[in-house]
């Protein structure tokens, strides 16, 4: 068997480059230049699942689209609902061409931001149009509503929008590695909300201003036109479907499902839940809003949801959760590395690998169904595959996996875990169990460093420590290795300086002698068109390989004109001995690094935490330091900047909020509500017993910072506005005190009027979400091409975005809950609070009043 691997050059697009690959091979074997007997197999073709991501996920877009869709028309029926919706597909054409322009292509972060950003596309959508459509019913004319609609929102909405991307302004300041991976969500998000915005507060009006009207759901509407356009339509799809023609056929049926569908099924239903439901649910939340205002009711809600927020992070704390930096996944793709003493011939290595090759057999037997592939590459291993030079002392395994759909539910985390624990009892080598790396690269999730300056010392000490932790025997540590071999074997080479004198030569003619015939010279070049190659020059393998024929190379030398030829054995003598592979500094200080992987199934974190604990009592001489570094190091340098972050986020959302309330209080309000939303996410973690993933998680808590504060800064700002409606119906002046009653009338029915629209933005988002949060797979391209949806649930794409996705959903129903209920009665202590801490001035006629 001959083994090729072949690498993308960096910035290229892979599945291009695999379709050509795969092109180029169906050629040559169409056209018989490759031997028709020739089996060729691909093994580790990273494409199909980049693919299934990508697919997935676009997946994921059309399902939440078609849910946020749904939402809209129950609540604002099928003309507002179209309005608000253009949002999205004009947002992200917009957004695409803003991205093309700075020189971003589509991949999988990109589809997984316009993901998180599609229930936030339509929400500015939903506000302008809501309040311009309500204005409409309360008998304003069509361009005065969206005219008055838009200009009593825009503020807030901008604001809102500025404080969402504000959330996300820090990110792009991400160093390090992980910030290059993680750069695409914010700048996709920034661009997408802002394109949001601009569709909102200028085109959404326009369609609106022209086409806007009062819908009666109960008018009676003849739908005889409808079917028979739409059913003449069908048939032609029939014809399409007897040819063979799936696709089409899909196309022109289509019509008449969707119409049938939204005639006896959307807009019954939506009928009934905006004359039924919905003023139920209005009447329920204005009894529930009036209920919390009072006095005592107030001030017990307040303080309970702080002792609420204390409760839930004890809780989810008290349920021990898994602490993990990326998400994890089972394995696509398992590498098997061998490793012999080194020096060990490549002939031996075989001998060893054909016995591990059974393990393996064995191992993988039942699950062969689910196996696509197993590669053995002897001389190589997962760390240096696809570097120059060669290994013979490793062997490297690679088991690749079938597509998560096609595993019948068996996970291969099992899998890999029965792969480690049958090479424990193996004699005669050491082996690695590792899998595809999830993300950017950021170390071994077991590494620590041991530096020092005397090196023979620092040897000792890191054996020392290496012995010290293998007595604890902590589970789920594979081999914890030295990353330097001390026995590396090597011929020294000892010159006779007196007798190289005597006969004409120099240490350096010798030395010199063997690198040439050992690694070569190069005497030339060949050009190929615009390629050169060196032409290097050395003895033959058969020569390079044998002692004999090294030392007994000659060296030419000239004395009185007479040529002599040398032997290097009459001036050299040669042992065998062993050395260091290497020796590695880190700030101009020698360092050994004791390193290694995680058992499949045990938590990292875990493990170090009681490495930390075990070190903590190991006293190091003067001079000499550990540090754990690898995995824990980018983990730590992630969390830190994800605190600043969010720190930075909440200061440039106060920043936003305080300009435009010229308030202290009202800004207090909506970021309390930020706080507060954790809650939701702390309780649902603990709930449902998932795993805090410091990357997607910390991202998604910063993500939220964002988003929560939208529904808040328009409630506030529409409290304001009834405030103001209220004092002018009174004749007090623009700052006059209002009763406690009128107070609560005034905060209830602003309450009361954006309900709609906060229950809407907040559905909308989460609905977004939930494909990815739950795993719901949908092939829409399959079901109309082939009449096969493919539906399944988990994956990979589930399994690595899930963890943001469900942060953003538990903290957002929290805080729905929290802007409709906690919002009015914060707003209105703080009000009652004022009152009581500063009295009311008189206005200018009382004074002038009281001076006649």
């Amino acid at each position: 068997m001959v083994s090729l691997s072949i690498v993308k050059k960096s910035g290229e697009n892979l599945l291009n480059a695999t379709d050509n690959i795969f092109r180029i091979i169906d050629e040559r074997q169409a056209s018989g230049q490759l031997p028709k007997d020739l089996n060729v197999t691909v093994t580790d073709d990273m494409s199909v699942f980049i693919r299934d991501q990508i697919s997935n996920l676009e997946n994921s877009i059309l399902m939440g689209m078609i849910l946020v869709m749904l939402i809209l028309y129950l609540f604002m029926g099928i003309r507002n609902a179209l309005f608000s919706g253009m949002a999205i597909p004009m947002s992200m054409f917009i957004s695409f061409l803003i991205l093309g322009e700075m020189g971003y292509t589509i991949n999988t972060m990109v589809l997984f931001s316009l993901l998180l950003a599609l229930g936030m596309l339509v929400d500015n959508a939903i506000v302008v149009v809501e309040n311009s459509y309500r204005l409409y019913e309360e008998g304003y004319s069509r361009l005065d509503a969206v005219k008055k609609g838009v200009s009593e929102i825009a503020i807030p909405i901008i604001t809102s929008t500025a404080t969402t991307l504000a959330a996300f302004f820090p990110l792009l300041f991400w160093p390090g590695i992980i910030g290059e991976f993680m750069k695409f969500l914010p700048i996709t998000l920034i661009v997408v909300l802002a394109s949001s915005l601009f569709v909102a507060l200028v085109l959404n009006p326009v369609f609106a201003a022209l086409y806007m009207k009062v819908e009666d759901p109960f008018k009676k509407v003849n739908h005889k036109r409808l079917f028979l356009v739409t059913g003449l339509l069908a048939l032609v799809g029939v014809v399409f479907f007897l040819t063979g023609n799936i696709l089409g056929g899909n196309i022109f049926v289509l019509p008449l499902l969707m119409s049938a569908l939204n005639v006896f099924v959307l807009k019954p239903g939506a009928q009934k839940f905006q004359s039924q439901l919905l003023p139920w649910m209005e009447r329920k939340y204005e009894a529930t809003l009036r209920m919390a205002l009072g006095r005592r009711t107030s001030t017990g809600l307040f303080f309970g949801m702080f002792v609420l927020l204390i409760f839930s992070i004890v809780f989810f704390g008290a349920t021990t959760p898994n602490v993990v930096f990326f998400p994890e996944s089972d394995p696509k793709t398992v590498y098997i590395t061998m490793e012999l003493p080194l020096g060990t011939d490549i002939d031996k290595t075989d001998e060893v690998a054909k016995r591990a090759e059974a393990v393996v057999d064995e191992v993988i037997d039942p699950y062969r169904h689910i196996v696509k592939s197993v590669g053995v590459n002897v001389g190589n291993g997962k760390g240096d595959f696809f570097e120059p030079g060669r290994a013979p002392n490793k062997a490297l395994f690679t088991i690749t996996f079938v597509e998560f759909v096609d595993r019948d539910g068996i996970s291969t985390s099992k899998i890999m875990g029965e792969l480690s624990e049958a090479f424990k009892n193996f004699t005669g080598a050491k082996f690695f169990v590792e899998k595809e790396e999830e993300g950017p690269p950021v170390g071994r999730p077991i590494n620590i460093e041991v530096s020092g300056d005397d090196f023979a010392q620092l040897v000792q000490l890191t054996n020392d420590i290496q012995q010290t932790i293998n007595e604890q025997q902590i589970p789920g540590i594979e081999n914890l290795e030295l990353d330097i071999n001390m026995s590396k074997p090597e011929m020294r080479v000892n010159i006779d300086r007196e007798m190289v004198r005597r006969l004409g030569l120099s240490t350096e003619m010798v030395a010199g002698g063997l690198r040439t015939a050992l690694y070569g010279a190069r005497v030339d070049k060949f050009k190929d068109g615009e390629d050169e190659y060196d032409i290097v020059l050395r003895l033959n393998d058969d020569y390079r390989n044998n002692v004999s024929s090294l030392m007994n190379m000659k060296l030419k030398v000239e004395k009185e004109g007479v040529g002599h030829h040398i032997p290097i054995s009459s001036v050299a003598k040669f042992t065998y001995d062993t050395t260091y592979e290497n020796i590695k500094r880190k700030s101009n200080t020698r360092m050994i690094t004791l390193y290694s992987n995680v058992v499949e199934g045990y938590n990292a974190n875990a493990i170090n935490e009681r490495i930390r604990t075990v070190m903590s009592n190991y006293e190091m001489p003067a001079g000499y330091k550990w540090e754990m570094t690898g995995e824990q190091e980018s983990q730590d340098e992630t969390s830190d900047f994800l605190i600043k972050a969010l720190l930075i986020a909440i200061a440039l959302i106060a920043m936003i909020l305080v300009t435009q309330f010229n308030s202290g209080a009202k800004p207090v309000i909506i970021l309390a509500t930020v706080v507060l939303s954790t809650i939701g996410v702390f309780l649902g973690m603990g709930i449902f017993g998932l795993d805090f993933v410091i990357l997607m998680t910390g991202v998604g808590i910063v993500s939220l910072a964002g988003i929560v504060v939208n529904n808040g800064i328009v409630l506030i700002d529409y409290i304001d506005i009834k405030r103001e409606q209220q004092r002018d119906t009174l004749g007090l002046p623009p700052k006059g005190r209002l009763s406690r009653e009128d107070e609560a009338n005034a905060v209830v029915a602003a309450g009361k009027t954006r309900l709609r629209p906060v229950m809407l933005t907040a559905i909308t988002t989460i609905l977004g979400l939930i494909p990815l949060a739950v795993g719901l797979n949908f092939d829409f391209f399959g079901l109309f091409t082939k009449l096969d949806p493919n539906i399944y649930f988990g994956g990979d794409n589930a399994a690595f975005w899930g963890p943001m996705a469900t942060t953003v959903i538990f903290g957002l129903t929290t805080s729905t809950f929290l802007t409709l209920i906690m919002g009015p009665v914060m707003y209105n202590l703080a009000v009652r609070v004022r009152n009581r801490m500063v009295k009311e001035k008189p206005s200018t006629g009382e004074v002038a009043a009281k001076s006649s």
